[in-house]
């Protein structure tokens, strides 16, 4: 009898070890599991003896040729294949929609006038790690010093560019009566997006490019400054945030990312008692779980495309001005308001205009960017950079979160996972394309956020 207790009470230490390891496997975060060499070349062949760390303007100015090829393509492609009957952007964009985006395209949209316009900010090149990284830099004018000029990088994603950052920045680099402080704003392109040098070895996640980010930070200057993301941007930001939390003074997000185990166990709990994660005027915006699971999986086809055969899609994509467009103007459909898609117009026109949108694909058409904008996904949603760790840790620099209705959504009960130390949580009308969107709003948050940063920033000084 003794030897029976005897086992029992080993049995039975055993699986209260293996639980509580589990347990604290679920809530405690892994430890990052790589180091981030700051230094790491990431350009064509063997790095050279001697780097190149000048700071180049550029100025966009595409050959006539480029131009010509683009409307000889737009006049002699195929017809479009008709949609079905009852269908609207259903099955991705449609056809008759996309027909007269292509002709406004091809007669209406006029290059000279839009390549100035893409020109109106001071733009620059540096060679950071083996990639040469185009940037807008916008300072504010006449700044009286009563005033302090803060640096903050905003960062787009995918289908995005900086393009995205055009109607914000003015908000955003304009004094005001009512605040002491503006912005110096620094956007760079994503390398492989737009004019943005993209790798030539394998490997450069989101968390490599976080690096790049933070020495083109340092190259000009800024030892510390604020960041502002959404989208592939706020994934890169995030992973800056964590490895660098003594740089960033502050990071503001519209699309706040957690995933971790125990958010995961929340949300599924969640179903018997919903107000436990999510408040109850947002409980749509989460459950029901499946319904919201089966859209996730019907609306990121892209995702597993590009995370798994990036350079077969861009071969396609690439190669088709009318196949690049219809890829990237579906998203701005979807992601501003999923309602759009019973409309036969997809509400392009409700918040963009045909010019602004056309802008953002003759970016990735003139630099020839679909492939290796795509490679971003494989890069950062492989084993080897997700087993890194690094977007399981908490953010330990202050933090704001806006929400917008019609993007990605975490619910308050689970924003605490990653966002600890979280100042500011904004819910507004819009979707996922913030910044192009609604500029205003997002400009009067990140002045709203940054206000906080500073009083936090104030008092841990004390």
């Amino acid at each position: 009898m003794g030897v029976i207790i005897k086992i029992s009470v080993v049995l039975l230490s055993v699986f209260l070890a293996l639980l509580g390891l589990g347990f604290h496997n679920i809530t405690s975060p892994p430890a990052i599991t790589a180091s981030f060499n700051r230094n790491q070349y990431w350009g064509p062949g063997k790095e050279p003896q001697k780097q190149d760390d000048s700071v180049r303007k550029f100025k966009l100015d595409v050959p006539d040729n480029v131009i010509q090829d683009l409307k000889q393509r737009l006049s002699n492609m195929r017809p479009l294949t008709p949609p079905l009957e009852g269908i609207q952007q259903q099955y991705g964009i449609n056809s008759n929609l996309l027909k007269e985006i292509l002709e406004f395209w091809r007669t209406k949209y006029n290059w000279t006038e839009r390549q100035e316009y893409l020109n109106k900010y001071p733009q620059y090149k540096t060679n950071i790690q083996g990639l040469d990284i185009h940037f807008l830099h916008v300072k504010p004018q006449n700044v009286p010093k009563t005033k302090k000029i803060l640096p903050l990088m905003i960062l787009h994603g995918w289908p995005g560019s900086v393009r995205e950052f055009y109607e914000i920045i003015p908000h955003l680099t304009t004094q005001s009566d009512d605040r002491d402080f503006v912005f110096e704003v620094i956007a760079p392109h994503i390398p492989g997006y737009g004019f943005s040098q993209a790798a030539a070895k394998p490997g450069l996640g989101a968390n490599q490019i976080a690096v790049i980010m933070n020495n083109l930070m340092q190259r000009l200057g800024f030892k510390q400054y604020y960041c502002q993301g959404g989208d592939f941007g706020a994934i890169i930001l995030q992973s800056l945030t964590i490895l660098y939390p003594n740089n960033v003074l502050g990071y503001h997000t519209n699309m706040a990312y957690v995933s971790t185990p125990l958010a995961n166990i929340k949300t599924a709990l969640g179903m018997l008692y919903p107000g436990w994660i999510v408040r109850k005027d947002h409980q749509d915006r989460v459950y029901p779980l499946w319904d919201k699971f089966m859209h996730r999986i019907r609306e990121t086809g892209y995702l597993h495309l590009q995370a798994t055969k990036p350079d077969t899609l861009g071969v396609g994509v690439g190669d088709s001005p009318a196949g690049l467009a219809a890829y990237i103007l579906e998203k701005f459909t979807t992601g501003t308001n999923i309602q759009w898609q019973t409309r036969e117009d997809g509400g392009l026109l409700e918040k963009f205009t045909y010019t602004n949108l056309l802008d953002n694909v003759m970016i990735y058409w003139i630099s020839n960017s679909a492939t290796t904008s795509f490679r971003l996904y494989a890069e950062s949603f492989s084993t080897a950079h997700t087993g890194q760790n690094v977007l399981r840790q908490p953010i330990k620099v202050p933090t704001a979160v806006a929400r917008f209705r019609w993007d990605f959504y975490v619910a308050d009960g689970l924003l605490g996972e990653i966002y600890p130390n979280n100042l500011q949580l904004s819910d507004f009308d819009g979707g996922h394309f913030a910044a192009f969107e609604v500029p205003e709003v997002l400009a009067q948050d990140i002045f709203n956020a940054v206000e906080k940063f500073l009083v936090y920033q104030s008092n841990v000084q004390q």
